[in-house]
């Protein structure tokens, strides 16, 4: 938890693919800064287990499949009935695979679609009418990836769907803007979650800062999105990948085969 105690009192915030990973750390860092929070995922046991950990007060688990739109309603209707209203969506739940383009079996293309950027959609469209129902608007954050703002070999499938991430963001910044709805975009590089178990190490050649990032830090960053103090920031794209953007990819992200698959990062 950063130092902004008490930064989104009053807020009740909707974060997907919380049971671990960069979620569970984003879900922990919004309700360290006094927001309530709805931790949505399909892992019921280890969601349930972050969401008793924060307490009752704090937090509600629901189990959610974003690629279903009545399980976005039931999420949806779990914090408002519980808290009143929803305040944030922070679309984070997302699965990775790689392989070169050549070799993907279309029908992972489909299912990696169908959860990275389907399933946001699905959220955006969820969130509108609850956030349009509070005084105070509302604030979205699109979690995408280094492999949306550039290529990066054997990201043929994931890399499609956290563009079109991008793309969406963008559009429904200029749509939700007149209701008071902010919509940003973050996109993080390699961070030390399982997700980047497979590459062996925390050290990052390709990084202006030399190293992979830690959750924490995605997560102070997305609570500063969702805050009022980023109340003139709409339509955003932030990168948090230590500087792996502006540069080229390192050797280990341009070669072989690196398999992973779960909730982003």
């Amino acid at each position: 938890m950063s130092e902004w105690h008490g930064q989104l009192a009053g807020k009740v915030a909707l974060v997907t693919g919380a049971a671990r990973g960069m979620g569970e750390a984003i879900a922990r860092e919004l309700v360290g800064r006094g927001a309530r929070v709805v931790l949505g995922d399909v892992l019921v046991a280890e969601g349930e287990k972050v969401a008793g950990e924060l307490g009752d007060a704090a937090a509600r688990f629901v189990r959610l499949d974003v690629t279903d739109a009545a399980s976005w309603a039931g999420a949806v209707g779990v914090a408002v009935d519980t808290y009143g209203r929803l305040d944030i969506l922070v679309n984070n739940a997302a699965i990775y695979t790689t392989s070169p383009i050549v070799d993907e079996d279309p029908a992972q293309l489909e299912r990696i679609l169908k959860v990275d950027l389907v399933g946001p959609f699905l959220g955006v469209q969820a969130v509108v009418p609850a956030m349009r129902a509070g005084e105070r608007g509302g604030a979205i954050v699109n979690i995408s990836s280094q492999a949306g703002v550039q290529g990066i070999w054997g990201h043929g499938s994931y890399g499609a769907a956290k563009w079109g991430l991008r793309g969406l963001s963008r559009t429904a910044a200029l749509e939700l803007g007149g209701d008071g709805i902010r919509v940003n975009a973050v996109f993080p590089g390699a961070i030390d979650t399982a997700m980047t178990a497979h590459l062996g190490t925390t050290e990052h050649p390709a990084a202006a800062l030399g190293r992979i990032g830690r959750p924490e830090e995605v997560a102070s960053l997305v609570a500063f999105l969702a805050s009022d103090d980023a109340s003139y920031l709409t339509g955003a794209e932030v990168a948090a990948d230590g500087g792996a953007s502006a540069g080229r990819m390192p050797v280990f992200a341009q070669r072989g085969r690196g398999q992973g698959q779960g909730d982003e990062r």
